[in-house]
């Protein structure tokens, strides 16, 4: 399989005052197109900030980042902006929905970013929404969903300008135990269709879903086991 996402040596430092606290201490991952991966860590490990490096929310303080071949570590603002927008999904513990909008409304939003016109958007919106069984409920606002209803639609927001990575940032964390089940059904229906998948995750029964554990402890890799 191609490489979806390849990592070298990668450190992250924050300056706290006087203080330089490093978070990451050289990361070295790769992640094939097409898999099914979670990252596991205690509160404080660097899981996070992997993730945000990931997803081209934050930049490394030194090292590689190479995306579908595309080389991120000197990309501008712009351009990981851009990158964020067409290559990647992303899904929320909190799910981060506007309240006043409805779900069709709220699964539109990433494609103003992305220059759409009004039909291609409310189109792919439509699709998206089917694609994760809401397509009887996209002119509900958040509060008439339910908790998983809600996390969908965060989901078909995260698929509509067809990503080839979704990340997931605790996507069950709010969730109760069936709920959960239905939400990872989904992620993993939507990587056997192809899309890169990986989520942040504390809970070791959402990991094992997944097709591959990577551990993160201290902000170092640990090696993975096998699964």
């Amino acid at each position: 399989m191609p490489t979806m996402i390849w990592m070298e040596d990668i450190c992250k430092t924050y300056r706290l005052g006087e203080v330089d606290v490093p978070i990451l201490k050289g990361i070295d991952l790769t992640i094939e197109e097409g898999d099914y991966v979670s990252i596991m860590g205690a509160s404080g490990s660097g899981k996070s900030t992997l993730m945000n490096i990931i997803g081209c929310l934050d930049r490394p303080s030194a090292g590689h980042y190479v995306l579908e071949g595309r080389n991120l570590t000197t990309l501008s603002d712009e351009g990981l902006a851009y990158i964020r927008n067409q290559r990647i999904g992303f899904v929320f513990q909190q799910f981060n929905l506007l309240s006043r909008s409805t779900a069709l409304e709220n699964v539109m939003l990433p494609m103003v970013y992305a220059g759409a016109s009004r039909s291609q958007r409310r189109k792919q919106a439509e699709v998206a929404l089917d694609r994760v069984g809401l397509g009887d409920r996209m002119g509900n606002r958040p509060s008439q969903l339910s908790g998983g209803q809600q996390q969908r639609v965060a989901i078909a927001r995260a698929l509509v300008n067809r990503p080839a990575l979704v990340l997931a940032d605790e996507p069950t964390g709010a969730l109760d135990t069936h709920t959960s089940h239905e939400v990872m059904n989904l992620l993993t229906e939507l990587n056997s269709q192809g899309i890169t998948v990986v989520i942040v995750t504390h809970e070791p029964d959402i990991a094992a879903q997944t097709h591959r554990i990577i551990y993160v402890q201290d902000g170092l890799l640990q090696r993975e086991p096998n699964h």
